[in-house]
């Protein structure tokens, strides 16, 4: 019987059509199952990583190291600053700051408008110290006696929007329950909002919390 000889260039359009079909078949799985999002992770692994850069945030906000914080920040998105639960998104929205203005920031001279002021409704305009010292630090956070992982502990009457404004993310609450003196409105909380982005959380808010009218 004579034996049938492949050429190199068969043997290619045999092979190289199975291998793409396989890619294919393998990638279309990876999609569906969402491999890399927060969803289809192991929900264990995803708290363990997002609670280690939590850590890592939190102490640089402790410190005031703004470039330690910057290193931590979405390279995409930046980062949101919300000075109560209800975020504000769009063009008009919260101020957000790419890691390079974030560095910056505190020597800036610059007046910046972070919303409305709770009650009187008065602008909040303030520079990056001044809104530091009132609506990011104004509790020693990475001392708080509550810490709660994707969990809201600290409720007013302002809606919290997190899911909606941010899709998809994770959450760490450092929270101060209130005083018996205050009847608990005197209570505060700090959420740092992370967001998946090829293979790391990154920080993309900082929503301060605490009673509102």
């Amino acid at each position: 019987m004579p034996v049938r000889r492949w050429s190199v260039s068969a043997v290619a359009l045999v092979w190289v059509p199975v291998v793409l079909l396989v890619a294919a078949l393998a990638f279309g799985a990876y999609g569906r199952l969402g491999v890399g999002s927060k969803a289809s992770t192991d929900p264990a692994k995803v708290q363990w990583a997002v609670d280690a850069r939590a850590k890592e945030a939190i102490a640089a906000i402790r410190d005031k190291d703004l470039d330690r914080l910057a290193a931590l920040v979405h390279p995409k998105q930046g980062l949101r600053f919300s000075p109560y639960s209800f975020v504000r998104t769009g063009p008009d929205g919260d101020q957000v700051f790419n890691a390079t203005a974030l560095t910056k920031a505190w020597t800036s001279s610059r007046s910046f408008h972070w919303g409305e002021y709770d009650g009187s409704g008065k602008s909040i305009d303030l520079g990056f110290p001044q809104y530091w010292e009132r609506f990011v630090y104004d509790r020693d956070f990475a001392g708080a006696p509550e810490v709660g992982y994707d969990k809201v502990i600290g409720r007013g009457n302002t809606l919290i929007n997190i899911a909606e404004a941010y899709p998809g993310a994770a959450f760490v609450e450092y929270h101060f329950p209130g005083s018996q003196q205050y009847g608990g409105m005197d209570w505060k909380s700090l959420r740092l909002v992370f967001a998946l982005y090829e293979g790391k959380w990154y920080l993309v808010g900082i929503i301060h919390d605490e009673w509102t009218i």
